[in-house]
């Protein structure tokens, strides 16, 4: 037996709403019983792409995307919540929410941990993602928001498999569980959500960008981690260990050395730095 998931890999996801759109398209008017029935048209983000800005400084300003949905838990806290079998997990790991059983049990919305379950008004009862269930009943590949994406963020596959892309995909990756997910065991698996960046400029006499300037990180704890100054002269370290701090250290042919001390507390613009030539 499979068991289902869905990799999520917000490194990639460029925020073009294709797969919002597609299960927009999918299962807003229409029934796909005893799965579930249609999704309202505006209220529900079955897949939820959150979006925020990062920085502290106008001169670095970033935006990162998560693309949220229903973790289809190994022990859902929905199905706790739930009376007479109204949400059930399949053999193959999806977890379902029943559009008949689970009428008038809007605790079920509320018990989720990171917002996943919708309550439909019209019709009083709560809805989630399905990963598109019935379609891999009918003996499709994936659900349609995998399908449509167009930069291989989503990736489908049998968790239980290591030759799968997906288990491939999340060997590869830096699992990252979403807040309010992370000693539970799910079958959507999150990898490389933005942790903190530490970002900075170097600047050499007479306004000239240093193209190529070596800056290395130096942990308390000993790890390392090196990049090169671009071609606008800006340096720039993602997904560090938050809190963490790190002794900055930029190099150049033929000037002194710049040393600083930097804390990843939060994602950060340490400032321009100007190197002096050496003596």
């Amino acid at each position: 037996m499979v068991r289902y998931g869905i990799a999520v890999d917000s490194a990639r996801c460029m925020a073009c709403y294709n797969c919002f759109m597609a299960c927009k398209d999918e299962h807003c008017g229409f029934d796909n019983l005893p799965i579930a029935a249609a999704q309202p048209e505006t209220g529900h983000f079955w897949i939820n792409l959150k979006e925020y800005e990062r920085g502290n400084d106008s001169r670095r300003i970033k935006t990162a995307t998560i693309q949220t949905l229903c973790g289809h838990c190994a022990d859902p806290a929905c199905i706790k919540a739930a009376k007479n079998g109204a949400v059930y997990k399949r053999e193959d790991g999806i977890v379902i929410i029943d559009p008949v059983k689970s009428k008038g049990q809007k605790n079920i919305v509320s018990a989720c941990p990171i917002g996943a379950i919708y309550w439909n008004e019209k019709l009083q009862i709560p809805q989630k993602c399905t990963m598109c269930a019935h379609l891999l009943d009918k003996g499709f590949q994936k659900p349609r928001c995998v399908e449509v994406c167009p930069n291989k963020a989503l990736v489908f596959g049998d968790l239980d498999d290591p030759q799968s892309d997906i288990s491939k995909k999340i060997a590869a990756g830096k699992v990252t569980p979403l807040a309010g997910l992370e000693n539970m065991e799910t079958n959507v698996v999150h990898l490389n959500v933005p942790t903190v960046f530490l970002a900075g400029t170097v600047y050499l006499p007479d306004d000239e960008v240093a193209i190529g300037a070596k800056v290395e990180l130096r942990s308390s704890n000993g790890k390392r981690y090196t990049t090169k100054t671009n071609s606008f002269g800006d340096w720039e370290f993602e997904w560090l260990e938050k809190g963490e701090t790190y002794d900055v250290i930029i190099e150049h042919s033929g000037f002194e050395t710049i040393k600083l001390k930097a804390t990843a507390d939060s994602d950060k613009y340490v400032g321009e730095n100007m190197m002096a030539p050496k003596k």
